[in-house]
């Protein structure tokens, strides 16, 4: 088996045996990126020096006894996360230059247990999107299928594990950005409780919904990255102060007797074939294992969509209203005066999805409108968050698909913002909730395709998820498949 086909727990295992240095898997890892990123497109910027001094450090401290299991593991980091010294885009020409002069909390937690950093992956621009496509550098291509997208905004992240350019990457995910992207690519992606994983130095898209999390070739790679960046931190005023379990240890107990409902509002009509498919088999296959399945009802599903378009695109207004062309990012050449310095400057930084989901939350902001929708919309949301707490009353976990589809062409969508948002129908009532929920591989379509299971969590109940998800990946073989590229 290559060097860049292994798990992180296989990788250390190699490590810890002398069998492979990590200067020579971070080598094997750069040279696959070399290989198959015209093809893919998954880093904005790829940090070879960088990834080799980190190796070389993780090599001395696993020689004095001091390593830990993400030590000399290559990883990369949507280029979402502040990272000192390094170039951070966040996908976007108005922050086309910046370099950070700190780094976030997530990142400084995996450099400090040593891990090897390979470089900034592709996004939507400011993690506005589903399929990857609005980013300034160019689209990032689905591994198993290169007309096809890769799922968004984390669609770099999934697609450079997919891809086998990293062996697992952190991404973040607003209204189901971790995975619905994991679901594309045939990976395992976890978006964490709200409050579970420290934000600070993440760049703030919809600041009460983003939540950081890991994409991974396995459960057990997800649950020890979440076990490495889960925790409170001062430094975000949302992290919430609640002990970290050991993910990994829980992973074995099994799923006899769990109780797994099935919300009614997302075995829809309008399903693909090949998902349903998906979906029944899973169902079976934890049947079998010897869970008990409830129907269940989320009643207003069907609003989650307008209601997070209207929350997330407000805070988005308010975020960005700091990108000026005076502090920092891009700022136009020669502008006559102050504001039509700012006007310039923001027109040629921002793309149009961007622009559009600016404008659309300064409407709901404005005079005049800010009870009619956005109080509004944060009123529905809390329906939605009790329709989550009286379902968990009933059943442990549930289970839904992530997407409707298994992912679409390149340029499908891209003039559809309507459909393309409906893309996201299975994933944003869980950020509106702010609970927890993962994608793990359950499928192919007839074209090839893989197809994500979608598994919810109560509040801080991850290890209920990832239990289940052990169960489900030991059961099956849909994990061990890979994307052919070269």
């Amino acid at each position: 088996m290559d060097i860049f086909d292994l798990t992180i727990h296989e990788l250390h295992d190699e490590l810890m045996h002398r069998r492979i240095s990590s200067v020579e898997a971070a080598r094997a890892m750069l040279e696959r990126i070399k290989a198959v990123e015209p093809q893919v497109g998954s880093f904005i910027t790829v940090t070879p020096e960088r990834a080799l001094a980190d190796a070389a450090a993780a090599d001395l401290r696993i020689g004095a006894g001091d390593a830990g299991v993400l030590t000399g593991i290559p990883l990369a980091f949507k280029d979402i996360f502040l990272t000192e010294g390094i170039r951070t885009t966040c996908g976007s020409r108005i922050l086309n230059n910046f370099i950070p002069p700190y780094s976030a909390t997530c990142y400084e937690k995996l450099k400090e247990q040593g891990v090897v950093l390979l470089g900034k992956l592709n996004q939507d621009e400011f993690a506005m999107g589903s399929s990857n496509e609005s980013s300034a550098f160019g689209v990032t291509r689905n591994p198993w299928d290169t007309t096809r997208i890769p799922g968004g905004s984390s669609g770099g992240s999934a697609a450079a594990v997919a891809a086998r350019q990293a062996t697992a990457a952190l991404g973040t995910d607003t209204g189901g950005s971790i995975r619905q992207p994991a679901s594309h690519c045939g990976c395992v992606g976890l978006k964490p409780t709200y409050g579970r994983v420290s934000r600070y130095g993440v760049i703030a898209y919809a600041s009460s919904l983003d939540q950081v999390g890991p994409l991974t070739r396995d459960v057990t790679d997800c649950a020890i990255m979440l076990g490495a960046i889960a925790g409170h931190d001062p430094g975000d005023s949302t992290s919430v102060n609640v002990p970290v379990p050991n993910y990994r240890a829980a992973l074995a107990g099994g799923v006899k007797g769990l109780r797994i409902g099935l919300p009614k509002e997302y075995f829809i009509s309008g399903l693909d074939p090949d998902v349903q498919k998906s979906m029944d088999a899973a169902i079976e296959t934890y049947r079998r294992l010897g869970a008990e399945f409830v129907d269940i009802s989320l009643p207003h599903t069907d609003y989650a969509v307008a209601t997070y378009y209207l929350i997330a695109t407000a805070e988005a207004s308010s975020n960005l209203a700091r990108y000026d062309g005076v502090r920092f990012g891009h700022r136009t050449e020669a502008a006559p005066g102050l504001l039509d310095m700012y006007t310039r400057s923001r027109s040629e930084g921002f793309g149009a999805e961007v622009k559009r989901r600016i404008m659309l939350g300064t409407y709901a902001l404005s005079s005049g409108y800010y009870d009619a929708y956005y109080v509004k919309a944060q009123k529905v949301r809390t329906l939605i968050m009790q329709d989550f707490t009286a379902a968990f009353e009933a059943v442990d976990v549930m289970l839904t698909p992530v997407a409707p589809t298994p992912a679409f062409k390149i340029g499908e969508k891209v003039n559809d913002p309507l459909q393309m948002y409906l893309s996201d129908i299975f994933t944003i009532p869980v950020n509106l909730a702010g609970t927890c929920a993962m994608s793990i591989p359950a499928g192919f379509s007839a074209h090839g395709l893989p197809v994500g299971l979608q598994l919810i969590g109560k509040p801080f109940g991850e290890e209920s998820i990832l239990q289940t998800a052990y169960a489900f990946e030991q059961a099956t073989e849909w994990h061990l498949r890979k994307a052919v590229i070269l």
